[in-house]
């Protein structure tokens, strides 16, 4: 399994990606910008691409006749999906943080960089993560349909968020007014976020897993 994770890690997914969360990343130095975007172009560039580099190397053949089992193949896919968006999230975070120094009065209409907001994002990831995963290894090869569907899915909740937060006065004063202050409240978002995102994540690997076995590759 260890040797099966380095060899997506280093020859399944290109080093630019690894590069990636730095650039995106740096959007979260724009004062007051829609901060979901930041994550979502994990969505929108790194996934699609990165399926699509399996699928011009062969790589569901190549691994197939590697001595492991078809078990191993998408917890390794699963583990790496789950590795970059860490990345993703982490780097976003440092950013936010220099962000919120740079801009301390800011006033802001869409979500701050706060904790709450980082909560919100894993929910969003984790809804990327149980609809792409599970339809991907549908057949393992083809990505494009669970790509549109899981990234619509994703903006839709954004969205759903964004325009809720803007338009119910409790959320609002939660996410951008008094309540960005209180740190309990906020990391209290951020773990449930969290456990969410593990819960669908992991959700996402076992429906994944049992389909996959049914592929004749």
């Amino acid at each position: 399994m260890y040797n099966l994770l380095i060899k997506e890690l280093k020859l399944g997914v290109n080093p630019f990606f690894y590069i990636m969360p730095f650039l995106t990343g740096a959007l979260m130095l724009i004062p007051g910008w829609i901060y979901f975007l930041v994550i979502l172009y994990f969505c929108f560039l790194t996934v699609p691409n990165m399926s699509a580099g399996y699928k011009t190397q062969n790589d569901l053949i190549f691994s197939n006749i590697l001595p492991v089992t078809k078990k191993d193949i998408v917890k390794a896919r699963v583990y790496v999906i789950i590795i970059l968006e860490v990345m993703h999230m982490v780097v976003a975070m440092i950013y936010g943080m220099i962000t919120l120094r740079l801009y301390p009065n800011m006033k802001y209409l869409f979500f701050p960089p706060s904790f709450g907001f980082w909560g919100l994002c894993f929910v969003m990831l984790a809804i990327f993560n149980i609809i792409f995963i599970s339809m991907y290894y549908k057949t393992a090869y083809k990505y494009g349909a669970a790509t549109v569907v899981s990234i619509t899915a994703a903006m839709l909740f954004a969205g759903g968020a964004e325009w809720l937060s803007i338009q119910n006065s409790y959320l609002y004063n939660l996410f951008k007014g008094t309540g960005v202050d209180n740190l309990v409240i906020q990391l209290s978002i951020l773990i449930t976020g969290i456990i969410i995102f593990a819960i669908f994540t992991i959700i996402a690997y076992h429906i994944a897993k049992k389909r996959f076995q049914k592929v004749e590759v």
